[in-house]
């Protein structure tokens, strides 16, 4: 048996030290879904999580991504490795993936069961997603029961 379950059920860090870093969750409409399916191999659905407005800070920042509860998935899923991607909202409203200073590509990040946080230096003054662009997924024979699988993130955003 099969069954669509969003890939976040976190907590936004509002309390970032700053009152000017807003962390907003996605909403449910926008989150990533993954069907696991008990002994398959499965991919993820792409989606946002967290959106980040620096608008009104000109600090850089770090973002640290986490998986708050592998200690849970680890008894349903082999491994489970998500691609992770940062856009950036440019003048004309339009979602631009980030880039190095000198604007070339930034190599591809993963947050896995065992690689919590991945971590993003960006600068401020900016509105930025974060988002699961794509990701696999193996899992053990399980029964579908009344335990709901999904990872769970967490996200800070810190001045530096």
């Amino acid at each position: 048996m099969s069954w669509l379950t969003s890939a976040v059920f976190g907590q936004t860090n509002s309390d970032t030290g700053q009152t000017d870093i807003q962390v907003t969750a996605a909403p449910p409409e926008a989150l990533p879904s993954i069907d696991f399916i008990g002994n398959a191999i499965g991919g993820v659905k792409a989606g946002d999580l967290f959106y980040v407005d620096t608008t009104d800070s000109p600090l850089d920042m770090s973002l640290e991504l986490y998986i708050t509860n592998p200690d849970e998935l680890i008894h349903y899923l082999r491994y489970l490795i998500l691609k992770v991607a940062v856009y950036v909202e440019d003048t004309d409203g339009q979602w631009q993936l980030i880039t190095s200073q000198n604007g070339t590509a930034l190599p591809d990040t993963y947050i896995t069961l065992q690689n919590s946080p991945v971590r993003f230096i960006l600068p401020g003054a900016a509105y930025y997603k974060v988002t699961i662009e794509s990701g696999s997924y193996h899992s053990f024979p399980f029964r579908h029961g009344n335990d709901e699988i999904a990872p769970s993130f967490y996200l800070t955003a810190s001045p530096l």
